[in-house]
């Protein structure tokens, strides 16, 4: 799919954008550790070019703490300033940052109201455009599909428009507590106030990874009275059950997850969150249709939600979606009255202050609680095969490299994958 993708870009050609994702390497030539991706499955910890300021708005990091993700390719991370470009007024060199997932221009009328992900000028993608109507802002480490931007599992990282894309970090918050600002706070956060979660609310949410498991506790945040996870992992669903206190659902022992939170909740849920990553097809009919191309994505998941609401109901999907699925319950949709909601991909910057400085610093959310284990960079190639697996239990991991303070009290000191085991 991604090797189509990159084909048909290639064919429509790019826009021009505020920024660019080709960069300069450093003069002296040096090189640094980061991770690069060789095809499906194949990816390799390699030695590659240290990027240098390329244009007047740059940062470039040393890079201290970066992760991965459900959805991942590279787009989470934080550091130390390491140099800046002549355009650069509020970041000095040795602050501690931590980055957007998103590069915003900070200029056109998004980034003016903080909706960093819809940055107008930072995506050249010609195939979002064709496939969309319009374009994401540009993302690191996100295919040619968003912009072609480097990500951020390396050493150091070109931040374009670092003025903007960077968050200023104090430094009684450690970097366990500040990695997760530059994305999956935002989102778990943005899907439920996007959504409307309200007090006394009753909250289903489809996915139990780390975006659903932060969104759990977000939820109760706002007030909500009851919250009913759905996975079939059993780490997952013991994870939740047990750190956060929520209701799960096993979806192969209740393969008619509507019906079993009927049972549940006579008249269905407020509010249900699609909270998954790109989503694997449950039946055969969709497994057919998956292998035969004939749609990108499966709608098992929002048709579900769809049922497991209550009329005049409110669904938001913040999980991963690519292009088309056949078969969604438009007459659901419509004879209920349900608010069904894109949550997009979440504006970090319109987020990540609030997070840091009214929930984290206060101690109201403490975003170690999903933090599981800690490796090198040097075992990145290993870590997507256990991530995938669910090896070891993994939930959320901190990627350390030769620039990393030591491990922070409470938190997972450094391992490596091959000893996590199976479980």
């Amino acid at each position: 799919m991604q090797t189509a993708a990159n084909i048909a870009q290639k064919q429509l050609g790019t826009y021009e954008t505020a920024v660019h994702p080709e960069y300069k390497h450093a003069p002296d030539g040096k090189t640094m550790r980061a991770l690069a991706w060789f095809g499906k499955e194949d990816v390799r910890v390699v030695d590659a070019p240290v990027p240098d300021i390329t244009e007047p708005d740059d940062v470039i990091l040393r890079v201290t703490g970066t992760t991965i993700c459900g959805s991942d390719l590279h787009l989470r991370f934080m550091g130390i300033v390491d140099k800046v470009g002549e355009n650069i007024t509020q970041l000095q060199v040795g602050q501690r940052v931590v980055s957007s997932f998103q590069i915003a221009c900070g200029e056109c009328k998004y980034c003016q109201k903080k909706i960093s992900s819809m940055c107008d000028r930072t995506n050249n993608s010609s195939l979002q455009n064709f496939m969309y109507g319009t374009r994401d802002a540009g993302f690191f480490g996100y295919s040619h599909f968003t912009g072609g931007f480097p990500g951020g599992q390396a050493e150091y990282v070109r931040v374009p428009k670092g003025q903007v894309n960077l968050l200023r970090i104090p430094d009684n918050v450690p970097d366990e507590k500040a990695l997760y600002l530059s994305d999956i706070l935002p989102t778990s956060y943005h899907s439920v106030v996007d959504t409307g979660v309200e007090k006394g609310d009753v909250v289903g949410i489809w996915g139990l990874g780390p975006i659903g498991q932060c969104a759990a506790r977000w939820a109760l945040l706002k007030g909500a009275s009851r919250v009913i996870g759905i996975d079939t992992i059993p780490e997952r669903l013991a994870f939740a059950r047990d750190k956060s206190g929520i209701e799960v659902i096993d979806f192969k022992e209740h393969s008619d997850v509507a019906k079993r939170i009927h049972e549940l909740v006579p008249g269905g849920l407020d509010v249900a969150l699609d909270c998954g990553t790109f989503h694997e097809p449950k039946t055969m009919l969709h497994k057919v249709q998956k292998a035969l191309m004939l749609e990108t994505d499966v709608p098992e998941t929002v048709n579900e939600m769809l049922l497991a609401v209550r009329k005049m109901g409110r669904c938001g999907i913040i999980a991963a979606y690519a292009g088309l699925a056949n078969g969604v319950n438009l007459g659901a949709l419509m004879e209920k009255g349900i608010r069904l909601i894109g949550n997009g991909q979440a504006p970090v910057a319109k987020y990540w202050e609030e997070i840091l400085n009214e929930y984290i610093i206060p101690g109201k959310f403490d975003p170690t609680f999903i933090l599981t284990h800690r490796v090198s960079i040097e075992d990145m190639a290993h870590l997507y095969a256990a991530f995938d697996k669910r090896q070891g239990g993994v939930e959320k991991v901190f990627v350390e490299t030769k620039f990393s303070a030591p491990p922070s009290e409470g938190c997972p000191p450094l391992s490596q994958v091959q000893d996590w085991g199976s479980k």
